[in-house]
């Protein structure tokens, strides 16, 4: 039955998925505020442009579940809440779900959750928190029918890369998704290798669950395009980006863009056109 949401969340057509991510005030981070200060805005923005879907968190939903009509982009809800992020860590790490997170979604009409699964260096605590929201987390979307995102996310040490900067090397990324596979995930989404075309192995390593790439650090227009492009030529089920979407001077030609790639096999040169204002 978790097919029925996943019909609402992946096209009918590409069978891919492009997931808008403007879940980071969630973080307690001020740079993770550019592009979605004024959050009802953003949301419009957004729904204008159309993608599959729009990841937010039970504070945001609203913005988007209160817009009339079926045609807007599905709600995949973020769960977990932590202060991992920073340049410089508090004492204390934490990856914390919120209370009754399955109801909630439910009670949102979300279509899918979303959980972090953190690897960071000198941090065992902070991933024994993520498996264990996972483990807490995983029967109660088998039981309501809900599909359950696991985010396997490999840091940089924090000394050498501080501020969500993340390891591209497949051997770190490789295990962790299968890990994440492993604890239930119904779709993985993954980190970019640095050498994109590495990334058919994390495909493999996930058997028959669809893996979404996330977005990474913001980087040039060509670098995206190309990159995504790469990506979708490897096996990917679609993308999940937040700021180089949301933070570009045009998120909604950038949208279209990403849209055409994912879904109608566009080519990088097809779609810069879309990108000016």
């Amino acid at each position: 039955m978790k097919q029925y949401k996943l019909n609402r969340l992946f096209n009918s057509k590409s069978g891919n998925c492009f997931d808008v991510a403007i879940d980071h005030g969630f973080f307690n981070e001020y740079s993770f505020l550019n592009g979605i200060e004024n959050i009802q805005k953003a949301v419009e923005t957004l729904v204008d442009a159309a993608p599959d879907a729009i990841q937010l968190t039970v504070g945001q939903a609203q913005y988007l579940q209160s817009i009339p009509g079926r045609e807007k982009p599905s709600l995949v809800l973020r769960t977990d809440v932590a202060n991992v992020y920073g340049k410089e860590l508090p004492r204390s790490l934490f990856s914390r779900m919120i209370e009754d997170p399955v109801e909630q979604a439910l009670r949102l009409d979300a279509t899918c959750v979303v959980v972090n699964l953190f690897s960071i260096p000198g941090e065992p605590e902070v991933m024994d928190q993520c498996i264990n929201n996972i483990l807490k987390i995983k029967p109660l979307c088998d039981k309501y029918a809900m599909p359950l995102m696991i985010e396997p996310l490999v840091f940089r040490p924090n000394a050498e890369a501080g501020g969500y900067m993340v390891n591209g090397d497949p051997e770190k990324i490789i295990p962790l998704v299968r890990q994440g596979v492993e604890l239930g995930a119904d779709i993985i989404k993954a980190d970019p290798t640095d050498d994109v075309n590495q990334y058919h192995r994390i495909v493999e390593i996930a058997g028959n669950i669809p893996v979404l790439v996330r977005g990474g650090g913001k980087a040039s227009d060509e670098d995206i395009m190309k990159r995504t492009y790469g990506l979708m030529q490897q096996g990917v089920k679609g993308i999940v980006y937040g700021r180089n979407v949301i933070q570009h001077e045009n998120p909604a030609g950038m949208t279209k863009a990403l849209m055409a790639l994912v879904h109608e096999g566009a080519r990088p040169e097809d779609v810069m056109h879309l990108l000016k204002k």
